[in-house]
């Protein structure tokens, strides 16, 4: 029997996953997709609960008030019909669970950022899923407000920003592949970034090193070369190198182009399996962009 595509969207009833929700549904309508809304109940809360008031009555509260939630998210009239699905548990656990037993092929979620110091971290249960996560998760900055509908997006101009790095074999490619088709769908420019970090020597050296910047952007632009050679002929593309943090260049950079995308690999090890990396969870908390991070392709895929 052929699979039949999913998106799954976790929220916690805030302002921030109403964002996320207009996402997974605008996603769902555009690609025919069954669209699952979920959300997670504490454990605690679900024990005080049924000592209070019975064992159904945080079960029936909780469907009632998720349905209202998605209707006013939503509004009337959408092309698809949300499968509701409420539960108990840890979160981040519950959600990597029916992303797994549900087969989805997309998770929607925000970042719960905040604005000021706290903007340093984002919300625990994203960073949880990021890190263990093997399908791809969309992740929505808390202000956004969502689209409503995928034409919304099209022909903006927003390019699709894609952090390449050099020392990460075959996740570029993949990068590339995402995002060209997010390109040709929504009919905006691709926009590949390199960020050449300083190189740092703690102890000095007997030895002049002026060429090691400029080896490194030359690797840089022949990368490039090769990845838009396989780009179809009507994408759009520019490529550019930039100096410095990577995370706060990549930041810099999707907010200057007023990127409307950010495609990410997230790393893998043979021991602990997909891991976030520093540069992907620091772009999370200071990019204003939705960010799409890409977890490693198994060998089936």
């Amino acid at each position: 029997m052929a699979h039949a595509p999913a998106v799954l969207c976790p929220v916690d009833f805030s302002t921030a996953s109403r964002g996320a929700l207009r996402y997974a549904a605008a996603v769902a309508e555009h690609f025919g997709s069954a669209l699952l809304v979920l959300t997670v109940s504490d454990p605690l809360l679900t024990e005080v609960a049924e000592l209070q008031m019975g064992a159904a009555w945080l079960e029936d509260n909780v469907e009632t008030e998720l349905r209202r939630f998605v209707d006013e998210t939503l509004g009337g009239g959408r092309a698809v019909t949300p499968e509701l699905i409420a539960t108990t548990g840890k979160a981040p656990q519950r959600i990597l669970d029916v992303a797994r037993d549900r087969g989805v092929d997309l998770v929607v979620m925000s970042s719960h950022g905040l604005t000021g110091i706290r903007k340093l971290f984002f919300g625990a249960t994203t960073e949880r899923v990021l890190r263990e996560t093997d399908v791809p998760v969309l992740v929505t900055p808390a202000a956004d407000e969502g689209p409503g509908d995928l034409d919304e997006l099209k022909g903006t101009g927003r390019p699709v920003l894609v952090p390449v790095e050099l020392s990460v074999e075959g996740v570029a490619s993949r990068q590339l592949t995402v995002a060209a088709a997010v390109c040709q769908a929504l009919d905006v420019p691709l926009l590949f970034a390199h960020v050449v970090e300083p190189l740092r020597i703690p102890v000095p050296v007997p030895m002049s090193l002026p060429n090691v910047d400029a080896e490194r952007r030359t690797r840089a632009e022949s990368l490039f070369a090769q990845l838009t050679a396989t780009l179809p002929a009507a994408i759009k593309r520019e490529a550019l190198v930039a100096y410095g943090d990577p995370a706060e260049e990549i930041a810099k950079i999707a907010k200057d182009r007023h990127a409307g995308l950010i495609v990410m690999g997230l790393h893998a090890t043979s021991l602990t399996g997909p891991r976030m990396g520093s540069v992907t969870y620091r772009v999370l908390c200071l990019a204003p962009t939705v960010v799409l991070a890409l977890p490693p392709a198994s060998p089936a895929a």
